[in-house]
């Protein structure tokens, strides 16, 4: 029992950090990064690029997390495709700061998403292989502080605004790589320790487990699509809110929401564990992000943007580090662990296929906050669905 609770601990540690790891792969690169380079090789045409690039790395996303998840599933194994998405998702990050022209970057920045989700489908899988459902709630609390590594690893990338951009994408794909590594080389592969549960085996427990994976789904979807609106058009929103305001300083207040996030998100995600109620905490942080938003809406000063997006920012990191791991639990086919993600992770890209349009229809004519209104009710509608859950569960 103890060298169990010692194997479990030691790859908590090791996921938690590979986790931290993969976000760090495109937290800077698409919210800051990114949109430095296109801002340089696009000017006034910088949204329009900037949405465009997100549309497409957006479908090559959802395919590939979809496909290289089912692959790992019929392969039994993790770590070959891990491996594989590192280095492709690596080279192509380097590539990316070398582009000169706005078609050779979308065309590496697709194959960048390739990489990407070859690594991360696998990956999110990987998780549900080895950790148990008693310990599903601190493992959503460790990985919220994903996000707030990749906001760290974008305030280092700007630390210096000597710092070539070259240089920042290199940053960034050194320490994706020291994260990513010690799983890949060191952690439990294969599905050796999944336990089928015993309700799995019945047909009516099978369709309430899918009926609670479909209303997770959907509010998940909901919040990603405000998540997904402000991850990519963040850096020019502050920006239009304070023209002088540095990117060291954008970085910082990243960092800030995120580092909060995961702290909420830990305690929160260690008491479910306890109290078997892991649903109250998503409920909770879906309504912070609502009031974030609202927040951000009818702010008219740089103090005010910043703290509506730092309840946002916490908010949301906190919800989709405990709803990953929530999702853990109500998957109905643990053999098909790996496709089944892939189909939640369409929460994630869907939004960057829709976010463009709804941006750019209502940015260039009523600006950021009518965008952040809807978002707002959007968050609010997924909060309905899950204290639904909440009452069936």
């Amino acid at each position: 029992m103890i060298g169990g609770q010692s194997r479990e601990h030691r790859f908590l540690a090791l996921y938690a950090l590979a986790w931290a790891g993969s976000t760090i792969a495109y937290v800077p690169f698409l919210t800051l990064l990114l949109p430095m380079h296109v801002r340089e090789l696009a000017g006034s045409e910088a949204v329009r690029w900037l949405a465009a690039t997100t549309f497409l790395g957006a479908i090559a996303a959802s395919l590939c997390n979809i496909a290289f998840g089912w692959a790992s599933d019929l392969v039994g194994r993790r770590r070959p495709f891990v491996l594989a998405g590192l280095l492709l998702s690596s080279v192509m990050l380097q590539i990316a700061p070398r582009t000169g022209t706005l078609l050779s970057l979308t065309a590496v920045i697709a194959l960048w998403q390739v990489g990407l989700n070859m690594m991360l489908g696998p990956l999110s899988a990987w998780a549900g292989d080895q950790v148990p459902d008693g310990r599903k709630g601190l493992l959503g609390g460790l990985l919220a502080f994903a996000p707030a590594s990749g906001a760290l690893a974008g305030a280092l990338a700007t630390l210096g605004d000597a710092f070539s951009l070259e240089t920042r994408f290199a940053v960034v794909g050194v320490i994706v790589a020291l994260c990513v590594l010690p799983l890949v080389l060191l952690g439990d592969d294969g599905f050796a320790q999944t336990r089928a549960r015993p309700a799995e085996g019945s047909e009516v427990a099978r369709k309430v487990l899918k009926g609670m994976a479909t209303r997770m789904w959907l509010a998940r979807l909901l919040v990603q699509i405000s998540e997904a609106s402000l991850f990519a058009f963040f850096y020019l929103w502050l920006r239009s809110v304070d023209p002088g305001l540095a990117d060291g300083a954008i970085a910082r207040v990243l960092l800030t929401a995120m580092v909060i996030g995961a702290l909420v998100a830990l305690v929160a995600g260690d008491r479910a564990d306890r109290t078997g109620q892991p649903v109250s905490p998503l409920v909770i942080s879906s309504i912070g992000a609502a009031l974030g938003l609202i927040i951000m809406a009818l702010a008219e000063g740089r103090d005010g943007a910043i703290a509506g997006y730092i309840l946002f920012g916490l908010s949301t990191s906190a919800f989709l580090a405990l709803h990953s791991a929530h999702t853990l639990r109500v998957l109905p086919d643990s053999a098909r662990r790996g496709r089944d993600l892939g189909l939640f992770n369409l929460t994630n890209t869907i939004p960057s296929l829709a976010m463009p349009a709804l941006t750019l229809a209502l940015v260039p004519s009523l600006g950021f906050s009518a965008l952040f209104v809807v978002l707002a009710l959007l968050a609010l509608c997924a909060t309905l669905l899950l204290a639904g859950l909440r009452r069936t569960a």
